[in-house]
């Protein structure tokens, strides 16, 4: 193996002496050799394992056993370093380094549970940046950019310790920011819902995302998850008290396609649906209004739909109604050309679907009435056409549902044509968007 790692790898000679190893220090040892290595100079730094060893057991070489202990250790005889505090600086100064030296290594570029190499959906989301960091009155100078590799937050942030934060998925159209307004309108009435503190202004968010696109090059498909949690805390709890240090604001900004991609749906050929075994929780336990993290009631009929290979769950209230999928809102159309939605008592009321539901009732009113009402899993089965909204992957046809076909032969139907013919021109409406200042 070693000679294969030289000769191969590192282009280097390989030669017998690197398998031999005198006790004792050496000219090669590096200035911090004493600190992390105690019993360095009395080890060969080859380790034969004893017959009652396994591959679990590790060499001894520990600063805190002392050299008695050390000579006396066996392969079997596992211990753990104690950092003495006096190192934490050094620490501190030595990780960035070494993180970075890190991403450039076989095994973090293969670190894929496949073990195969990591593929993008698209090659530029390889490096990205994204915006990380709390409110600038709290902090100074706030969030700031990192790349991909270097993006973390604490381990005891809110949204780590309980799935604690709001957030809102936006889409990039033309130089332009698709619903931003009304985005960061639900982000913050989320926010006042769960009763965050020391919150991000407005002016901030709206700043930090165009610090985020303008440092990635984004200004056409594009999609943004802005992530708001209760922030960072001074110990491990579920208490709110314990946040002091204001909210975490996070922007992931990825190039993703609209459709046809890893993360959106085929908007041209449709999708099929199951219904989910997983009841969509009531306002009486979660209000599904709170657009929040706590996301395993939605995660766990994407699993069965997986199972199921199909695209989504469809996912019923506690009484038996149709809600919305697992990932977005739906709407079908009867037998009479009315298009109909599931009320939103026990679902998120999407920015897409509000879009729908405005559009039929002003410019299409005579063309496309539109109710919203309880709707059964039988007049689905039954439906002329059927179709979701999200902001990810906009509006996508459902061609079938628990193996009925949808319509008569599963066809996109002319309603859902219509629809997605004009959605695409929204973003380009006057006051529909925001648009995206100059990069320089």
């Amino acid at each position: 193996v070693l000679q294969t790692l030289c000769e191969e790898e590192l282009h280097i000679p390989f030669m017998e002496e690197m398998l031999t190893w005198e006790s004792g220090p050496h000219d090669c040892d590096g200035p911090w050799a004493k600190w992390w290595y105690t019993n360095v100079h009395t080890s060969t730094g080859w380790t034969i394992p004893s017959s009652s060893s396994t591959s679990h057991d590790y060499p001894t070489s520990y600063e805190n056993i002392n050299k008695d202990e050390a000579e006396s250790s066996t392969t079997t005889a596992k211990k753990y370093r104690t950092l003495d505090p006096q190192l934490m600086t050094a620490l501190r100064a030595s990780l960035p380094a070494y993180n970075f030296l890190q991403s450039f290594t076989r095994s973090h570029q293969k670190r894929s549970i496949h073990q195969t190499q990591v593929t993008y959906e698209d090659p530029r989301n390889e490096h990205l940046l994204a915006w990380i960091g709390p409110p600038k009155a709290y902090a100074k100078g706030g969030g700031r950019l990192v790349p991909r590799e270097m993006a973390c937050i604490s381990p005891w942030d809110s949204s780590v310790q309980g799935g604690d934060a709001v957030w809102e998925g936006i889409r990039i159209y033309d130089g332009k920011i698709f619903h931003l307004e009304r985005h960061l309108r639900r982000l913050f009435h989320s926010a006042k819902a769960l009763g965050y503190d020391y919150i991000h202004t407005k002016e901030e968010v709206i700043e930090a995302i165009f610090q985020t696109l303008a440092a990635n090059g984004m200004r056409d498909g594009a999609h943004m998850r802005l992530t708001l949690t209760r922030g960072e805390k001074i110990t491990s709890s579920m208490n709110p008290n314990f946040n002091l240090y204001g909210t975490t604001l996070i922007i992931l900004a990825e190039w993703k396609p609209t459709v046809g991609g890893v993360t959106t749906y085929d908007n041209a050929k449709g999708i099929a649906l199951i219904s989910s075994s997983q009841r969509r929780n009531a306002p009486s336990c979660v209000d599904s209004k709170i657009h929040h993290n706590n996301m395993i009631n939605n995660i766990l009929p994407k699993i069965q739909a997986n199972l199921a290979n199909v695209g989504d769950a469809l996912m019923l209230d506690p009484e038996g109604f149709v809600s919305e999928t697992n990932a977005t809102n739906i709407f079908m159309v009867n037998d009479d050309g009315v298009l109909l939605t599931p009320s939103a008592d026990y679902c998120l009321p999407g920015i897409t679907r509000e879009t729908i539901i405005n559009l039929c009732q002003t410019e299409l009113q005579d063309e496309i009435p539109v109710q919203v009402r309880r709707i059964s899993l039988m007049e689905f089965y039954n439906a002329k056409e059927v179709f979701t909204t999200g902001t990810m992957g906009e509006l996508t046809p459902v061609i079938q549902i628990d193996g009925r076909t949808i319509g008569d032969d599963g066809r996109i139907g002319p309603i859902t044509s219509r629809l997605q013919q004009i959605y695409k021109t929204l973003p380009n409406r006057p006051g529909w968007s925001t648009p995206i200042p100059p990069f320089s």
